[in-house]
């Protein structure tokens, strides 16, 4: 998501399924979203945004476990 990973809906979401669902999962939950900071300008949207480079870092990681 487009929060920064803490404090955002995305954080609660993954606290959530790993707190309900910690025995049956296979990998930790990994959470890709914006950096930890305030969110930037209109012209630098694109640098802050998670793009598919992040978000395939992050499948690949749940995938080596």
């Amino acid at each position: 998501h487009e929060a920064p990973v803490f404090f955002g809906s995305g954080g609660e979401i993954a606290a959530r399924i790993t707190e309900r669902c910690f025995y049956h999962l296979e990998a930790p939950v990994l959470r890709v979203g914006g950096y930890h900071a305030p969110y930037p300008p209109a012209r630098l949207e694109e640098e802050y945004l998670p793009g598919l480079d992040r978000v395939l870092d992050a499948v690949d990681r749940a995938l080596a476990y």
